[in-house]
């Protein structure tokens, strides 16, 4: 790829789509991504891994391996940016915006309909037999992801390993995840191959920064603006400001929604989230269960468009810098290094959410048993194992 891009081409797209498959595939593919993958941030991210990369090469590894930097590096939830800068690489401005209506859409309309149940019938309360199986199988799928993302992301750098190891013990210590250590990483891994490499002709690039944006949302001819606009506004925050996976939210949304705000009641959160984790697509969609609680289905419309948007823009800005340059070998230094950090925290987070998840011989049940089915059966779908996974939580969990 040439240095030379006008910043006209640069803006409207990726200089070279990457891989096989057309964009009309593409949406198609996250279309039933949305509709049918479950297992939060990590399982989606090995998801399109596995179909996207390994079997239907519709995207390079490289590509691949750049979006997931890029996801790590940006504020926001992880499995929505790399979905989005996927849709960017293969389609520039309209394949990411099309990319993330199919991605996001699906869960969204599904998180809509049981918000009006909840409110209708005041409380699911078999929600939280059925995410009693639910999250012992999503463990299964994260660990099986996790380990997917290591072996792509990896190979036998022993540095690439060391920051793995390093990020993984500070995630699952801290139980969050660590962008400065991310960053670090990155700068280490350029320390250190720049200090082999032999002086040459090669320019020095900075490595690309995270893009601020301001979020703006458009006023409607409504009664509750005032309170539509705070809700849009906090998401917006929301998404602005926490980094990693969607779970990351969590605790930022409990001290805001439940805290500061008193929208929600404590049950009332623990719902939200488990309302997020047995619907399919990004996990960040509880914030339109939330927005939905405060202020019906415009507070949900609001909440959603305040914590994706930004994350939209955090991609989009700098991917075509971010694509052009990665090519430079100091800066495919620092993004490797970043990678290893963040594999290492998403298996550190599978640590975490695999001690809440596995509290008794019968959820650990459960997780081995997900984890045979989908090494002896590996085309079986995962949406029937989730639901099989459910009906036995209801069974067995009172």
């Amino acid at each position: 790829m040439t240095a030379q891009v006008s910043t006209d081409q640069a803006l409207s797209g990726p200089g070279q789509p990457g891989g096989a498959g057309t964009l009309r595939q593409l949406l198609r593919y996250f279309l039933s991504l949305g509709t049918f993958g479950f297992g939060g941030p990590i399982a989606l991210a090995g998801y399109m891994q596995r179909d996207l990369v390994e079997r239907r090469g519709w995207v390079s590894k490289k590509d691949y391996v750049d979006g997931l930097a890029l996801a790590q590096l940006a504020p926001g939830p992880l499995a929505a940016q790399l979905a989005i800068y996927l849709g960017w690489s293969k389609g520039g401005i309209p394949g990411a915006t099309g990319v993330a209506a199919a991605f996001i859409l699906p869960s969204f309309l599904m998180v809509l309909v049981l918000s009006a149940l909840y409110v209708r019938f005041d409380g699911l309360p078999w929600m939280q037999s059925a995410f009693y199986g639910i999250g012992a199988a999503v463990i299964a799928i994260i660990g099986r992801s996790a380990l997917k993302l290591v072996k792509l992301s990896l190979g036998k750098d022993r540095l690439l390993w060391a920051l793995f190891a390093a990020s993984a013990l500070a995630t699952a210590w801290t139980e969050s995840e660590i962008i400065w250590l991310f960053l670090g990483s990155g700068v280490v891994v350029l320390l250190a191959r720049t200090w082999r490499r032999p002086a040459g002709g090669a320019v020095a690039v900075v490595p690309p920064g995270v893009l601020l944006a301001a979020v703006g949302v458009g006023s409607g001819a409504v009664a509750s603006w005032p309170l539509l606009g705070r809700i849009a506004l906090y998401f917006a925050e929301a998404g602005s400001f926490v980094f990693g996976s969607g779970l990351a939210i969590v605790p930022f949304l409990h001290g805001g929604v439940v805290n500061q705000f008193h929208w929600l009641s404590e049950r009332q959160f623990l719902d939200a989230v488990a309302v997020a984790m047995i619907t399919p697509g990004p996990v960040v969609i509880t914030v339109a269960f939330i927005g939905y609680l405060v202020a019906g289905p415009l507070g949900a419309c609001f909440a959603a468009l305040g914590v994706f948007l930004p994350c939209y823009l955090f991609v989009i800005l700098p991917a075509p810098y971010f694509r052009r340059f990665a090519d430079n070998h100091k800066v495919r230094a620092f993004v490797d290094g970043v990678t290893a950090a963040a594999t290492g925290a998403i298996a550190g987070a599978a640590f975490v959410l695999g001690r809440r998840a596995l509290i008794d011989w019968k959820t650990i049940a459960i997780a081995v048993l997900t984890w045979l089915v989908f090494t002896r059966f590996k085309k079986v779908p995962e949406p029937l194992v989730i639901a099989a996974a459910g009906l036995v939580g209801m069974l067995v969990h009172r």
